[in-house]
C-alpha cells in the first residue's frame, strides 16, 4: 500500500521537535507495511510576532528549510506556499496552499503511485487536499486542534473543518472524546474512529527485593525529589498551576524542584511568577530538547505534572509513563480521560486549581510505595495500549478500510 502523508506541523531544519509524532506515525505505519511519502505544507514566512519584534533569525530560519530531505529513511519533500498571518486567516491556508500542493502531489505520483493521502488536521492540510486532489482516498487525523480551536475562528473556518470531514473517507481522532467533537463538527458519524499516537517502551527494570528498580530508582533516590513538565510553553498546559504548587509545597518538601522541558511564549511569565512566589531558585528551565532528551528527562522524575486544559490526547503523558513515572492531569479532559480508562498510571485533579495539585503532589511525594505501584501501572497502561507498534498496525488498518469505503 503507498500513501502520501501530508502535514503542516513536521520535524524541520530548525525544529526538529515540530510534529514529531506525525513522522513517528508516519514510522510506524511503514513498519506495519506501509510504504509512506511525506509532503510537508512549509510557510517560507516567520510568525507574525517575530516580524514584529525584527526577528532576522526566525525570518532566516524560515527560508532556509531544505525542499526535500531523508528522515529515517522516509522521503520528505517541504512544499512552500505564502498565506496571510494565521491570527485573522487560519481557516483559508488550505486554499491557499493548495495550488502549490497539487503540483507537488502530480509530481509525487509520477514516482511513486500512491493510493490514499492520509493528511494531518483538517486545517490546512485536510482542507488543501480536498480542493489540490478531489479525486484522492483522503484520511484526516484530527489530533484536536482543528475541533478546539479552528472552528472558533469563524463561520467560514467552521464550513471549511466540516466540507474537509464530509469529503473524507475516515476521520481519525486521537481519543474518543476528540471523535465526539468530530462528529459535532461535520464528520459522519460512521467515518469517525479512534487511533491513539504510541511511543517507545524502554526496557523493563525488574526490581529488587526491597521494590526498588536499581539505578533508576537509586538514582530518584539520591537526587531532589523532582517534578517535572514536558510541553510547548503556552498558557493552556497551565505551567503556572505547577509553580503555584510548588510554592505552596515550599515547607513541606523544601528540596523540590520542577523542570520545565519546552520553549514558548509563556517562558518569561514563568519565569517572573517563580520570583515573585520565591521558588525561582527551584525551577529549572531546560528548554526545547531533542525527543529522545525529553523522553529521558521525564523518566527521571518522581512525578510527571501537565494540568493543562483543551488536551485532545497528550503524548507527554504516555512518553513518561513508558518509564514508569506517575503522571497527573486535569480531570474533565479528553486525554488524561482516556488514559486513565486504559489502565493505571494517571491521577487526575481539578482544572486550574494549584492547591488541590499541590495536595496530590503533596500525597504522592509522602507514599513511596504508593508511587512505586503507580508507576508500573503505568508502563503496564502503555504497554498494553500505547506503544508505536499499536499505532502503526491501527493506522494501516484504517487506512485498508478507507480504501475499501
Amino acid at each position: 500500500m503507498k500513501v502520501a502523508v501530508v502535514a503542516e506541523f513536521y520535524p524541520r531544519a530548525n525544529d526538529p521537535v515540530l510534529g514529531v509524532w506525525a513522522h513517528r506515525q508516519a514510522l510506524a505505519a511503514r513498519a506495519a507495511g506501509a510504504d509512506v511519502r511525506v509532503l510537508v505544507l512549509h510557510r517560507p514566512l516567520p510568525p507574525l510576532a517575530a516580524v514584529k519584534r525584527g526577528d532576522v533569525r526566525a525570518l532566516r530560519a524560515a527560508l532556509s528549510q531544505p525542499r526535500a530531505v531523508e528522515l529515517d529513511g522516509i522521503e520528505v519533500t517541504y512544499v512552500p506556499y505564502v498565506s496571510p498571518p494565521r491570527p485573522w486567516s487560519y481557516g483559508a491556508w488550505g486554499a491557499w496552499a493548495a495550488p502549490a500542493l497539487k503540483r507537488a502531489l502530480r509530481d509525487l505520483h509520477v514516482r511513486f503511485p500512491f493510493e490514499l493521502v492520509h493528511a494531518h488536521y483538517a486545517v490546512p492540510a485536510g482542507d488543501a487536499v480536498r480542493r489540490a486532489l478531489p479525486g484522492a482516498p483522503l484520511v484526516v487525523s484530527v489530533h484536536g486542534g482543528d475541533v478546539l480551536a479552528t472552528i472558533d475562528r469563524g463561520p467560514y473556518a467552521r464550513r471549511t473543518v466540516a466540507r474537509t470531514f464530509a469529503h473524507a473517507r475516515l476521520v481519525l481522532a486521537n481519543s474518543a472524546g476528540t471523535a465526539v467533537r468530530c462528529r459535532a463538527a461535520g464528520a459522519p458519524a460512521d467515518a469517525v474512529e479512534v487511533v491513539h499516537l504510541g511511543t517507545d517502551l524502554p526496557p523493563a527494570r525488574e526490581p529488587d527485593a526491597d521494590g526498588a528498580h536499581d539505578a533508576a530508582d537509586a538514582e530518584r533516590s539520591a537526587a531532589p525529589p523532582t517534578l517535572v513538565t514536558v510541553g510547548h510553553l503556552v498558557a493552556r498546559k497551565r505551567h503556572a498551576d505547577v509553580v503555584e504548587a510548588l510554592a505552596r509545597l515550599r515547607d513541606d518538601h523544601p528540596a523540590l524542584r520542577y523542570e520545565i522541558v519546552g520553549d514558548g511564549p509563556e517562558r518569561a511569565p514563568l519565569a517572573a511568577l517563580a520570583q515573585r512566589l520565591g521558588v525561582a531558585d527551584r525551577v529549572d528551565f531546560r528548554g526545547q530538547l531533542p525527543p529522545a532528551q525529553a523522553h529521558a528527562q521525564a523518566q527521571r522524575a518522581d512525578l510527571f505534572v501537565l494540568p493543562s486544559v483543551d488536551e485532545a490526547f497528550g503524548v507527554a503523558y504516555i512518553e513518561a509513563m513508558a518509564g514508569g513515572v506517575p503522571v497527573i492531569g486535569c480531570a474533565g479532559e479528553d486525554g488524561p480521560e482516556e488514559i486513565a480508562a486504559a489502565g493505571g498510571g494517571i491521577v487526575r485533579v481539578p482544572p486550574r486549581d494549584p492547591a488541590a495539585l499541590a495536595a496530590r503532589i503533596d500525597e504522592l511525594l509522602r507514599d513511596t510505595s504508593a508511587r512505586r505501584a503507580l508507576g508500573a501501572a503505568a508502563r503496564a497502561t502503555v504497554e498494553q495500549r500505547f506503544t508505536w507498534e499499536r499505532c502503526g498496525a491501527s493506522t494501516v488498518a484504517a487506512y485498508e478500510r478507507a480504501l475499501a469505503r
